[in-house]
């Protein structure tokens, strides 16, 4: 193993195969792909019944065209060059992207929440979607220009700081560093606040009912929710305990201890629309103890073309192991399981999750939470790739900034004019919103 100040040239000498003003280059007009035609392209696996839905929520802003549209940045990333310094990215790391969610020894935790698209690749194009997501998000909050050019550069310049720290620092420390910044955090504390709500006893009565027999249900809530029956319910719960025997030997215990007791549909999310999402209530020490299951079911990364090392023999693995490898404290139940041809995610369906509300974003809240944004990457890409040799790499940071905000400010333009392309074909009929 190469000593850290090796490893720091080493990255300095990555800048010779990619400068780090290269970074901002966009080179648009060289596009040699349909934006649209990715889109559509990308579909494979999910229930095509479904995906109405999710192009209506995509057309709700370009930021919420951004959110269902990862596809069309990954080809756009892979066509451009870039560092060689890889790391287990998110994938899809934006802003909604961040939440809290109840760590397991359960107090609340804000962090990266959603890992659908994770693989190893290069550290920056998961801080270039980050960034871009900062400008988007800022524009629909109404946030001027310059603020949201200043909330890309807070971000990266947060990013490379805590990169540099990281590297002179003992590297199991780097693995357990915990972010100090929610505190005073406008967006974070509204997001926390609304996380102590989202409890299952909560969730129980909003998803559930008793019916005429006294049993509980999920209710009959279409499109958003609805209950599950039959041979399609028994293959569900038979996929749970498949889950149940991957689980380590303490978790599994507590497990048993659960009964199931109903299995429900649910639409999630806006780029997951159109995949597979079950839920399956159990019961733990009573009515009282109510545990919601979910399997989500995944399908190959859109980054998976252009990464020769991100293919996986279960995609519901990958974004378990993903997940625990970038996090320094996971669903303590994330797993994985299979059936019907589909390969799922197991995790709790909303423990104290709560998100990003777009209107907190306004005076300071979106800078603030730039910052956050910024540590959040850099400690997930400090714990699966080499922070000395992306410090290396990043310099002192001026450089780098300057052009990773310089192309988050291009590509949040791209992405305008990719969601005016979607949404003329929406209305030639090309693309359907209704059921």
């Amino acid at each position: 193993m190469k000593t850290a100040a090796q490893r720091i040239e080493f990255g300095k000498s990555r800048r010779r195969a990619f400068s780090r003003n290269a970074q901002g280059e966009l080179r648009a007009k060289r596009r040699k792909f349909d934006a649209l035609q990715v889109l559509l392209s990308s579909i494979a696996g999910r229930r095509n019944d479904l995906l109405p839905i999710k192009y209506f929520r995509m057309s709700h802003s370009p930021f919420a065209f951004f959110r269902g549209s990862v596809s069309i940045m990954a080809a756009d990333l892979e066509r451009l060059p870039y560092s060689g310094l890889f790391v287990q990215l998110c994938g899809d790391a934006h802003v909604q992207n961040m939440g809290s969610f109840a760590s397991p020894a359960g107090n609340l935790i804000f962090d990266l929440n959603d890992f659908d698209e994770t693989v190893r690749g290069p550290w920056e194009w998961d801080l270039k979607r980050m960034a871009t997501s900062l400008v988007l998000a800022g524009r629909e909050a109404g946030q001027k220009g310059a603020v949201c050019r200043t909330a890309a550069e807070i971000c990266v310049g947060t990013y490379c700081v805590m990169m540099k720290e990281f590297s002179a620092q003992p590297i199991l420390q780097v693995a357990r560093h915990v972010i100090q910044r929610e505190k005073n955090n406008r967006p974070i504390q509204a997001v926390m606040a609304e996380s102590k709500r989202v409890k299952p006893l909560a969730l129980l009565k909003k998803y559930t009912e008793i019916d005429r027999r006294g049993e509980r249900r999920f209710r009959h809530r279409p499109p958003d929710l609805w209950r599950v029956t039959g041979r399609e319910a028994r293959e569900v719960l038979a996929a749970v305990k498949t889950y149940r025997e991957r689980l380590s030997p303490e978790k599994r215990h507590l497990f048993n201890l659960f009964r199931p007791i109903d299995v429900g549909f649910k639409i999630v999310g806006v780029g997951s629309v159109g995949l597979r999402d079950y839920v399956v209530l159990l019961e733990g020490n009573g009515a009282k103890d109510p545990l919601f299951l979910q399997l989500k079911q995944e399908v190959k990364s859109v980054y998976a073309p252009y990464l020769s090392d991100a293919r996986y023999q279960h995609e519901g693995r990958r974004v378990a192991e993903g997940q625990r490898a970038i996090q320094p404290q996971s669903d303590p139940l994330l797993g994985w399981t299979e059936f019907g041809g589909h390969e799922y995610l197991v995790r709790q369906l909303n423990d104290h999750k709560g998100a990003i509300n777009l209107e907190m974003l306004e005076g300071e809240g979106l800078a603030n939470l730039a910052m956050v944004a910024g540590e959040l990457l850099a400690r997930g890409h400090a714990r699966t790739g080499d922070m000395c040799a992306i410090h290396g790499y990043c310099g002192s940071g001026p450089k780098i900034v300057s052009a990773i905000t310089k192309f988050a400010m291009a590509y949040a333009d791209q992405t305008e004019l990719d969601y005016a392309e979607f949404m003329a074909a929406v209305k030639r009929k090309k693309i359907k919103l209704s059921l």
